[in-house]
């Protein structure tokens, strides 16, 4: 799981598929849980996504929101949006269509 740092409370998180999918969601606990910390989850190599797998990325989500922080999730695969559309958490999640357009995003919110 590479990690870009993008700024002091950014940072860009380029995700791999499973198995090694569900322990990059472990370790980004750290990320989620510094106040005012921004991450963006890449999801270009992910092309699945189990209930597990859901429930840390809302407690990442949560983490990030309770510490006045942001997740934001992009390149999200058909398959992966298939699953966040049936579950509702499209309506949950801040998504975005890449990278760049997340970066812009958190830009323009702070």
């Amino acid at each position: 799981m590479p990690i870009e740092r993008w700024s002091e409370n950014v940072v860009v998180v380029h995700l791999s598929d499973d198995p090694q999918f569900t322990d990059d969601l472990e370790a980004l606990d750290v990320h989620t849980q510094t106040p005012g910390m921004c991450v963006v989850l890449d999801f270009a190599a992910v092309h699945y996504v189990n209930s597990s797998n859901l429930a840390k990325m809302l407690r990442l989500r949560k983490h990030a929101v309770l510490g006045n922080g942001r997740l934001i999730l992009c390149n999200i695969a058909s398959q992966v949006w298939g699953t966040f559309l049936v579950t509702g958490l499209d309506k949950v999640f801040d998504l975005s269509e890449n990278v760049p357009t997340s970066l812009a995003t958190i830009q323009m919110g702070q």
